[in-house]
C-alpha cells in the first residue's frame, strides 16, 4: 500500500511547484491534485485561455506569458521550484496551419523559455503535456516506440520541445516526463473557444440553439479523454521513479466518431441536436493511441466511459451557460483556411 501512495505521488513531500497554464482548463485541475496533496502551487497563466475563478485560491497566481523570458527568471527566482508542470500553450491543432508565427512564439519559444529557467535554477523535474499530435497520420493504435511525423505545426512544436527537453537532459540533467494526451474534455474547459475542443463547442452550440459544426463526413474517429483520467499520472510524475525521462500517451481507449459523439453530447443536453455538415479540413481522419506503457508505470487505467464523463461534464456546462470569446486577431495566412472560419473572420467588426 506504501508503494502505491508513493508511486501516484501522495506520500511525497511537500514540493514547491510551477503550473504553467494553471487558470486554463488541465492546469487548473493539475493544480488542485498537488494542493490537495500538500504541494506550494505556483500558477503562470496569460488568462488568454483561461479564468481567474478556475485558480484555486490555496495556489499563488501570476498573470503572465511564457513567451516573457524576464518575467519568466523572475518568477523562477521568487518560486524557487523543484518541479515545473508545462500546460501552457494555444492547442488548436487546425488553426495552427494559418498561426504559425504565434504558434512557434507561444509554443515553442514560450516552452524553451520554461526549459532555460529550468535548468539555470536546478529544478528536479520538468513535466511536460506534449499532443498525439506528434504522431501524425496512418500511425494507430500509436505506440510511444513510434517516430513522430506531425502533419500540423502546432504537433511540430510539440515534437521540437520532446526534442529539446531530451538533449537539454543529455547536456544539463534536466529530468523531464512527457505525456501525450489527446482529446481531453471535461468541466471548466473553454467551451466559448470556437477552433477546439469539439465537446465544449458542441455543449455551446446546443446551448445557443445552433446545429453542431461537424467538417466532413463525421465519421473520423478520437479517443475522447475525461480529464479526471488524465491528469492524476501528471500530477503523480515528478515522483515516480519509472517515469523519469520517459514519454507516455495518456486518456481514454475507446475511439468514437465524431457522429457518435454528437449524439452523447445532445443526450447528455436533454436535446436532439441537428448537425451541420461543412466540407472536410485538413486532419488526421483517425487519432487514438495505446496506453500499456502507462498503465505499467502508474498502475492506473480510466476510469469513466465517454457518456459518464460527458454526462458531467454538461451539467457543469449546464450550469455555467453558454460563453463567447474573441474571434482570434493576427491570421497570418488565409489560403485554403476553411470556409467557415474564413466567412466568420470577414464578418468579424
Amino acid at each position: 500500500m506504501k508503494g502505491d501512495k508513493q508511486r501516484m505521488g501522495q506520500a511525497d513531500q511537500s514540493t514547491r511547484v510551477l503550473v504553467t497554464g494553471g487558470a486554463g482548463f488541465m492546469g487548473s485541475h493539475l493544480a488542485e491534485i498537488l494542493l490537495d496533496r500538500g504541494h506550494k502551487v505556483t500558477v503562470l497563466d496569460d488568462m488568454s485561455g483561461g479564468f481567474p475563478d478556475n485558480v484555486d485560491p490555496r495556489a499563488k497566481l501570476v498573470e503572465g506569458s511564457v513567451t516573457d523570458s524576464a518575467l519568466i527568471k523572475e518568477v523562477f527566482d521568487v518560486g524557487k521550484f523543484e518541479h515545473v508542470f508545462h500546460l501552457a500553450a494555444y492547442a488548436a491543432e487546425g488553426l495552427s496551419h494559418f498561426i504559425k508565427k504565434f504558434n512557434y512564439e507561444n509554443n515553442l519559444i514560450g516552452s524553451v523559455n520554461l526549459i532555460n529557467a529550468a535548468v539555470n535554477h536546478d529544478v528536479r523535474s520538468f513535466i511536460f503535456t506534449s499532443s498525439i499530435a506528434v504522431y501524425g497520420a496512418n500511425q494507430v493504435p500509436m505506440v510511444e516506440e513510434m517516430t513522430p511525423m506531425p502533419e500540423d505545426s502546432y504537433g511540430i512544436a510539440k515534437y521540437a520541445v520532446e526534442q529539446e527537453l531530451k538533449v537539454s537532459h543529455e547536456m544539463f540533467g534536466l529530468d523531464y516526463v512527457i505525456f501525450r494526451p489527446h482529446n481531453v474534455y471535461g468541466e471548466r474547459q473553454n467551451i466559448g473557444d470556437r477552433y477546439r475542443n469539439v465537446v465544449g463547442i458542441f455543449m455551446n452550440q446546443i446551448m445557443q440553439n445552433q446545429p453542431l459544426t461537424v467538417f466532413g463526413d463525421g465519421e473520423q474517429t478520437r479517443a475522447f479523454s475525461y480529464i479526471h483520467d488524465v491528469v492524476p499520472a501528471i500530477a503523480a510524475a515528478p515522483f515516480t521513479t519509472e517515469a523519469r525521462n520517459q514519454v507516455f500517451n495518456v486518456g481514454a481507449d475507446e475511439a468514437c466518431s465524431v457522429n457518435r459523439l454528437a449524439e452523447i453530447v445532445g443526450k447528455a443536453m436533454g436535446r436532439a441536436p441537428k448537425l451541420n455538415h461543412l466540407p472536410a479540413r485538413n486532419e488526421v481522419k483517425h487519432a487514438f493511441s495505446s496506453h500499456g506503457k502507462l498503465k505499467e508505470v502508474f498502475k492506473t487505467v480510466p476510469r469513466f466511459g465517454i457518456e459518464e464523463g460527458v454526462e458531467r461534464m454538461a451539467a457543469w456546462a449546464q450550469e455555467v451557460g453558454p460563453r463567447s470569446s474573441k474571434r482570434f486577431e493576427g491570421i497570418e495566412i488565409m489560403k485554403n483556411m476553411p470556409p467557415s472560419w474564413r466567412k466568420e473572420l470577414a464578418a468579424a467588426p
